[in-house]
């Protein structure tokens, strides 16, 4: 069950056309004809506004690769604890404070940054959790990195049903910014892409936490899982001297009409879901264009996807982060737990994360 979802917010609030002002200014005469092509993509995302780990004055200078990680580094440990701290103590969800001695497992997920030891030792240094707690960094799952770690963490509970598990998911997608780049997939990835963290509390059904939550929380029922073969220019990274460089395709709406309608249906299939029986989607808002053809794949109307809309509009796409910050939204709303929800993910690969929730009240 998921007990508790906490999340956490960099200072550095912008409204979209603050951003698309500071990149237009930000390039030279020479790509400004380039640049000014691209700029109605800040116009139609859907985005109002983004938090960012660091001012609008760090976007003006050249910055190496080392000083870029050095600073994700810092940061990443920062808000990730501020999301620790908000789900462990959520008043929303929990009737008492969680302790993080009760933490058997951590995973955490990021692709923005590189670290070696993992961030995870760093915030157990930070934070009174136990030395024998389970470690499960994940790294270069993208945008489906937070849904990923619910099924692992999902997998875990199943196999140790008195345990807990703490997902923590961290991106500063705004650090990965190619000051020189004025490719296509670096400006739109400029017009969507946030930062921001999250965290959740998965706990067993054996566990003396479930004495903790109220309300109706979500149960992972299922988890799916799907890669397509020779996909890599999809989606991810490409490693430069300057840093990361994102690799961002506009064939990601077709995909969702062919590689993920194939998905969802043999998934619906195989755990004898009803589509018409789905009250919710919570669905990772790649963007507006990619929303928009899950719900046609999926033939709902867009109030289902409210809450993925509304967080693209907020904050943007935080990558691994983003579904947390849905997945709170819903948990808000009083639910029936007569009906499922389905929480997807798309990410590099070019992958597909799905998994089916159902509602319980305890």
């Amino acid at each position: 069950m998921i007990s508790s979802v906490g999340i956490g917010i960099p200072p550095h609030d912008m409204t979209q056309a603050s951003i698309k002002s500071l990149v237009k200014n930000i390039f030279s005469s020479e790509e400004e004809r380039l640049v000014n092509r691209l700029l109605p993509v800040f116009d139609h995302a859907q985005i109002d506004r983004r938090q960012l780990a660091v001012d609008a004055d760090w976007f003006k200078q050249a910055h190496s690769f080392e000083e870029k990680n050095t600073l994700y580094q810092k940061l990443a440990v920062k808000h990730s604890l501020q999301a620790i701290d908000a789900c462990l103590t959520n008043q929303q969800y929990l009737q008492q404070t969680v302790p993080y001695e009760a933490i058997d497992m951590i995973i955490f997920v990021s692709s923005t940054g590189l670290a070696t030891p993992s961030l995870d030792t760093f915030l157990m240094s930070e934070r009174p959790f136990r030395e024998d707690v389970k470690r499960m960094p994940l790294w270069g799952l993208g945008c489906a990195g937070g849904a990923n770690g619910l099924a692992r963490a999902h997998d875990w509970i199943k196999a140790h049903p008195d345990q807990n598990v703490l997902l923590v998911c961290c991106e500063l997608c705004s650090l990965t910014f190619q000051k020189d780049d004025v490719q296509k997939s670096n400006i739109v990835g400029t017009a969507l892409f946030g930062d921001g963290a999250g965290a959740a509390l998965v706990i067993g059904d054996d566990s003396p936490l479930m004495a903790y939550g109220k309300g109706s929380k979500p149960r992972i029922a299922d988890t799916s899982s799907a890669t397509k073969k020779n996909s890599h220019d999809v989606m991810g990274w490409r490693v430069t001297n300057a840093g990361l460089e994102v690799i961002f395709s506009k064939q990601i709406p077709a995909l969702v009409r062919s590689f993920w309608q194939q998905h969802m249906t043999t998934f619906l299939h195989k755990s004898r879901i009803e589509p018409q029986s789905i009250q919710s989607y919570i669905a990772h808002p790649g963007g507006k264009k990619v929303l928009e053809a899950m719900a046609g794949v999926v033939q709902a109307p867009s109030d289902l996807f409210k809450h993925s809309y509304g967080v693209l509009q907020d904050h943007g796409n935080m990558s691994s982060a983003t579904i947390l910050y849905v997945l709170d939204r819903w948990m808000q709303e009083p639910v029936s737990d007569k009906f499922p929800s389905i929480l997807s993910a798309l990410g590099p690969g070019f992958s597909s994360e799905l998994l089916l929730l159902e509602w319980d009240e305890r």
